[in-house]
């Protein structure tokens, strides 16, 4: 199954069913069962913005989920352009279905990723 590393908050806001578009510089032509790694990188400023402009209630920075796997969506569509108020561009991965799960320590890579059997793993 594909995977895709995304930093914290945002991932986090992909898991709770906030976030419907993930912004990335390249295209994909993958479709369907992605899994949401989270990333062990936090964005200070990402945080402010969901909290300031979308005003939504987070969690303390140290309550966030970093090096798991957190949470499968569906990857319906690869757009440059999109209503979406989560969308700056260039490409939008468009998400849907949201499911979270009991968080699975992974180690993530950059772009898509395969991952063939969630193993938990340690040394992250």
């Amino acid at each position: 199954m594909k995977a895709l590393t995304i930093h914290q908050p945002w991932a986090w806001a992909i898991a709770q069913g906030h976030k419907d578009v993930e912004n990335r510089t390249w295209s994909t032509s993958h479709r369907g069962d992605l899994l949401i790694h989270a990333g062990k990188t936090f964005d200070d400023a990402g945080y402010l913005w969901i909290r300031n402009e979308i005003g939504l209630t987070l969690p303390a920075r140290s309550g966030f989920r970093r090096g798991y796997l957190v949470a499968i969506v569906t990857l319906t569509d690869c757009m440059t352009e999109c209503d979406s108020q989560w969308f700056t561009g260039p490409y939008g991965f468009v998400l849907a279905n949201p499911f979270r799960f009991d968080p699975i320590p992974y180690r993530g890579m950059p772009g898509l990723f395969e991952v063939s059997a969630i193993q938990r793993q340690t040394g992250n």
